[in-house]
């Protein structure tokens, strides 16, 4: 099987200017994708997981051509990106996230009739692709509705129609996803599976665990710029088979009660987490398993004055995997990058 996408120690410095005393400058360094490396094989749906900021935009955008690397290289259906950017680029179709790439004063016909034409079809061939497209995403009834009026689900849609236009071997999709409802999310999923299935490539960037165990053959977990772990999701979850899952959910987490609870043997790694929700704390402990450590962690909550509201011994996820590697939750991740 060939390899549709190949990356090569692809890496992407950012250089930034800080103001100080008497006008000079102090220039700062970020690397925002630091010596990635994987390939894509033909007809598979290849996931990049990890939260905002890990570097997974900036990689697509280097493969389309948007960005050019500071270093490394993108081969496309066997063509260099940097080298040949067109013929790269008509490989691809492609969906970015928080991209407005579709016009809101424009129906949704006449933004896919507008974009086939730019891909150089006919007057005939656009209107023929056009509703093909908007048949298959179930839109023919707002076909000819403002998208302006569209939902979030439907703009959405209209965006990945205009990524399926140009009918390309490679589909590139940026949490494609984000801010839908669950089932205009199951449906834009069931799509991408049919495109898979269509023998194209798919390339998906998101930051849903159940999504990325869903969709994808093979996921690469990104963190920092670079990938930490890549492997099939199923290989991924046994990587840590002999780490054990336990949740406590409790009304308190202080920090004395947590470190004694790190202290006690066998214990991998504790990450305390605030439900707003519920309005308590999880406590996601890992283990290399223990008889009597059960009993020892309820000891350390009943001794701290702790209530103890729920236990709940899981299976390994990809949730737990990313926590194993990172020290974090995926959700804990994101949200302070969001609030940083």
């Amino acid at each position: 099987m060939g390899k549709a996408i190949e990356v090569t120690d692809l890496k992407k410095v950012f250089h930034t200017r800080k103001k100080k005393l008497f006008r000079t400058f102090e220039k700062k360094e970020f690397k925002a994708v630091d010596g990635v490396s994987f390939g894509i094989y033909e007809g598979e749906i290849f996931g990049l997981l990890g939260p905002n900021g890990a570097g997974k935009t900036t990689t697509i955008k280097m493969i389309t051509g948007l960005l050019r690397p500071t270093s490394g290289y993108v081969r496309v259906m066997g063509i260099d990106v940097d080298k040949k950017p067109m013929d790269a680029l008509s490989k691809i179709g492609t969906v970015l996230a928080g991209d407005r790439s579709i016009y809101w004063k424009l129906t949704g016909r006449e933004n896919l009739e507008y974009f086939a034409a730019l891909y150089g079809c006919s007057r005939s061939e656009a209107k023929n692709r056009a509703a093909k497209i908007l048949d298959r995403l179930g839109l023919n009834e707002k076909a000819d509705e403002l998208v302006e009026k569209y939902s979030t689900g439907m703009k959405q849609k209209i965006a990945l129609g205009k990524a399926l236009i140009p009918n390309a071997p490679v589909v590139l999709l940026d949490e494609p996803t984000l801010g839908l409802d669950p089932q205009s999310a199951l449906n834009l999923r069931q799509i991408i599976l049919d495109i898979k299935n269509e023998g194209r490539t798919v390339l998906l960037t998101t930051h849903y665990m159940e999504e990325a165990d869903f969709l994808c053959d093979r996921i690469a977990i990104v963190d920092g710029g670079k990938i930490i772990a890549l492997d099939t999701p199923s290989n991924l979850k046994k990587s840590i088979n002999d780490i054990k899952l336990i949740n406590i959910e409790v009304d308190n987490a202080p920090y004395d009660m947590l470190n004694e609870i790190k202290g006690l043997s066998s214990i991998q790694k504790v990450i305390s987490r605030y439900d707003e929700e519920k309005r308590d704390y999880i406590l996601s402990i890992h283990h290399t398993d223990s008889n009597e450590l059960m009993q020892k962690i309820i000891d350390c909550i009943s001794v701290s004055g702790c209530r103890i509201l729920n236990i709940n011994v899981k299976e390994p996820s990809l949730e737990d995997v990313f926590i194993h590697l990172t020290g974090k939750s995926l959700k804990e991740k994101v949200e302070n990058d969001e609030t940083a």
